[in-house]
């Protein structure tokens, strides 16, 4: 349906332990362990709200396959990433050819974005939507360019 919203999604990883352990530092909140199952669910955002859910599965090392998400955050939250992460003892990657100075905008959204790991691989991301209309001529380029692309674009009009 088209008004759906995206409302679990799942990853694997090779040592359940080590993920939950890794997810709750980012502050998710563990909401149910299937230990028979080799499972483990975090809601995302409030939990009483109920509203987003991660789950996390063990799976041997040869059926194991790295994905990714990302995570929907404000600007303002995005901003203080650096921080967080380095506080968690993650590194943010450089992404698209672009140094992890600053979070790297997708010119066709426009979304700025980190990106950064967990301990299998997992690609990972923490996402805002930034003002200026798309331009996906520009690819993706550093905040700082997109907001001086956006600030010329608005003086044009």
């Amino acid at each position: 349906m088209k008004n759906a919203n995206l409302y679990e999604t799942h990853i694997l990883t090779k040592n359940l332990e080590r993920a939950i352990e890794f997810y709750k530092g980012l502050d998710l909140n563990l909401a149910f362990v299937i230990e028979e199952r080799r499972v483990a669910f975090f809601w995302l955002g409030d939990p009483e709200k109920k509203e987003q859910m991660l789950g996390i599965w063990e799976v041997a090392e040869d059926k194991f396959v790295n994905r990714h998400f990302a995570f929907h955050v404000s600007l303002e939250e995005l901003l203080e990433v650096p921080v967080f992460l380095e506080s968690k003892g993650i590194k943010i990657l450089p992404a698209f050819g672009l140094d992890e100075s600053e979070p790297v905008v997708h010119a066709w959204m426009p979304a700025a974005a980190y990106y950064f790991e967990d301990h299998d691989g997992n690609s990972l991301e923490y996402l805002a939507l930034v003002d200026g209309q798309k331009k996906p001529e520009v690819g993706v380029v550093h905040l700082s360019k997109w907001q001086q692309i956006s600030q010329e674009a608005a003086n044009t009009r």
